[in-house]
C-alpha cells in the first residue's frame, strides 16, 4: 500500500447522469481528507462509456461540486487517455494476465444459469485458455471479437480498509472480469487502476458497493508493477425507513437539492456527519468538517439519510449566517438590520425577500379588530425608533385598553405584517417606519 503523508485522491464520477447524494458523499470524504492532511484532490471524469455519456453532465457535475464548495487541483478525461489503457492492456497480455475470451452473451448466460441450477457458484470456467490458434483463428472467421478476462491469480488478497477494517478476499472463488469488451472499449474497472497509478493515487474513497472489486483491482495495481493504494470504502446511504434511496425524477440529484433552495454547507455538513460518531449540526464553513473528517469515526452501518433532516439543518444553517455571508445572494433591499431581523424565521434564503416586501413595500393590512387597532395608532410614539419601542408602544397600548397576551399583540402583528407568525416584532417595527406603521394600523394599504 502507498504510504504518504500528502495524500493524492480523487473523485471519478461517470457523465452519464446527475450527481446524487451519494455519489457527492465520496466526493465529499474525498476532498475533507484531501484539505485535512494538505494533500490533492483531483477531479476525474470516467467518460469511456461513449453511448451514454454527455457533455451536458459533465457540466452539470462540475456546477455542483463548485456549488458545494469542492474545488480539485486538476481536472481529467478518460475519454483523453486511451492510448495509455492501451499499453497496459498490452503489457497485460504480454504477462499474460490478460487473455481473449469468445463467448457471446447468451453462451456466457447458459453457462451461468446451469451452474447455479448445480448449486455452484456462476464462476466464469476459463474455456477460452483451453481454445487452440485453430480455434481462435476459426471464431474470429465467424465474425466473433473477443473481449478480454484478468487472469485471477489464485490467492486471498489483503488489505486494511480505514474504515472497515482489515479485509480479505478470496479471489480463487471469483471470476476472471472482462476487463475490454468486444467492441475494444475498456471497463471502469481497469482504466480506474492505470489511471490511479498514472496520477500516483494514494487513497481510493468509495462506496461500499466497490469492495468486491478491490481485491481484483489490487491484483491489477501489482501486475502493473505498482503498488496499490489505500483503501476506504463507505457505508452506503439508505433511507429514513433503511431502504435503498430511490433516485426518482432526480429528487435526491444535487442539482434538484440546490434549486429547492437547500444550503450547500447543510448538504456537505449531513452527509459528513452521517453515520459517524460527530453530531450532526449546521456550520458556517466547510473547514469545521475539514477539522472532524476521520475515517476511525465512521461507522459500519449503513447511514440513515432524511429529505426532512436536511430541510430542517438547512434552515438552522441560514438562521447562523451573518450578513456577509449571505449579502452577494440577497437582493439589494436587504439591509443587514433586516437580515438581522428576519434570518431565524427562514426556512430557505428565498423567503428573506417575501420579509423585505412586507417590511419595504407596500401591503394590503389585516384588521382583525379595527377600534383597537385606532386606539394603537393613537399611541404610537415619535420617531425615532429602537428595538425598545415595540415594548415602550405595546405597553402603553396594553394599559389603555387593558389588553394583554394575544388579544393585545395577535391584531398587532396582523395589521403590520399581514401575517400570523414573524419575525420579532421589536425588531421589524423600526424597519417598518412610523408612517407605514400608522396607515396599516387604520387599514390603509401602505
Amino acid at each position: 500500500m502507498v504510504d504518504s503523508a500528502t495524500p493524492v485522491v480523487r473523485f471519478a464520477p461517470s457523465p452519464t447522469g446527475l450527481l446524487h447524494v451519494g455519489n457527492v458523499r465520496a466526493a465529499l470524504f474525498n476532498w475533507l481528507f484531501a484539505k485535512r492532511h494538505g494533500g490533492t484532490f483531483i477531479l476525474r471524469l470516467d467518460d469511456t462509456d461513449r453511448a451514454r455519456s454527455r457533455p451536458e453532465y459533465e457540466a452539470a457535475i462540475e456546477r455542483d461540486l463548485q456549488w458545494l464548495g469542492l474545488d480539485w487541483v486538476r481536472k481529467e478525461k478518460q475519454s483523453d487517455r486511451l492510448a495509455h489503457y492501451d499499453a497496459a492492456r498490452d503489457k497485460l497480455i504480454a504477462a499474460g494476465r490478460l487473455y481473449a475470451c469468445y463467448e457471446t452473451p447468451e453462451e456466457l448466460e447458459f453457462k451461468r444459469k446451469r451452474l447455479l441450477a448445480q448449486g455452484r457458484p456462476p464462476v466464469y470456467d476459463r474455456a477460452a485458455l483451453r481454445l487452440s490458434d485453430a480455434d481462435r483463428a476459426r471464431l474470429e472467421g465467424e465474425g466473433r471479437r473477443p473481449h478480454w478476462r484478468f487472469k485471477l491469480a489464485a490467492e486471498e488478497v489483503r488489505w486494511d480498509d480505514l474504515v472497515r477494517g482489515p479485509q480479505h478476499i478470496d479471489e480463487a472463488s471469483q471470476s476472471d472480469p472482462v476487463l475490454v469488451r468486444a467492441d475494444s472499449s475498456y471497463l471502469y474497472s481497469f482504466t480506474s487502476v492505470v489511471d490511479d497509478i498514472a496520477f500516483a493515487i494514494t487513497h481510493v474513497i468509495r462506496g461500499e458497493d466497490h469492495v468486491t472489486n478491490s481485491g481484483a483491482q489490487i491484483q491489477m495495481f501489482r501486475a502493473l508493477g505498482a503498488s496499490e493504494p489505500g483503501f476506504a470504502h463507505l457505508p452506503l446511504l439508505v433511507d429514513a425507513a433503511g431502504g435503498g434511496l430511490s433516485k426518482r425524477a432526480g429528487s435526491l440529484s444535487v442539482g434538484e437539492l440546490r434549486e429547492r433552495g437547500l444550503e450547500a454547507l447543510a448538504v456537505a455538513a449531513l452527509l459528513a456527519r452521517l453515520g459517524t460518531a460527530d453530531p450532526v449540526e449546521p456550520v458556517t464553513s466547510l473547514d469545521a468538517l475539514v477539522a472532524t473528517v476521520d475515517f476511525a469515526r465512521v461507522g459500519r452501518a449503513a447511514a440513515r439519510f432524511s429529505e426532512d433532516e436536511l430541510a430542517h439543518l438547512s434552515a438552522r444553517t441560514l438562521h447562523l449566517f451573518p450578513y456577509e455571508a449571505v449579502r452577494e445572494r440577497l437582493p439589494s433591499s436587504i439591509s443587514e438590520a433586516l437580515w438581522l431581523a428576519v434570518r431565524g424565521n427562514l426556512t430557505t434564503l428565498a423567503d428573506a425577500g417575501t420579509w423585505a416586501d412586507i417590511v419595504n413595500g407596500s401591503l394590503a393590512p389585516v384588521l382583525e379588530d379595527p377600534a383597537f387597532l385606532e386606539e394603537a395608532a393613537a399611541r404610537l410614539p415619535a420617531e425615532p425608533w429602537t428595538e425598545t419601542t415595540w415594548k415602550e408602544w405595546t405597553a402603553a397600548v396594553s394599559a389603555a385598553t387593558k389588553r394583554k397576551g394575544r388579544a393585545l399583540f395577535h391584531p398587532l402583528r396582523l395589521a403590520l405584517t399581514a401575517r400570523e407568525t414573524g419575525p420579532e416584532m421589536a425588531r421589524l417595527l423600526p424597519l417598518i417606519g412610523r408612517a407605514k406603521v400608522a396607515a396599516r394600523l387604520r387599514g390603509q394599504t401602505a
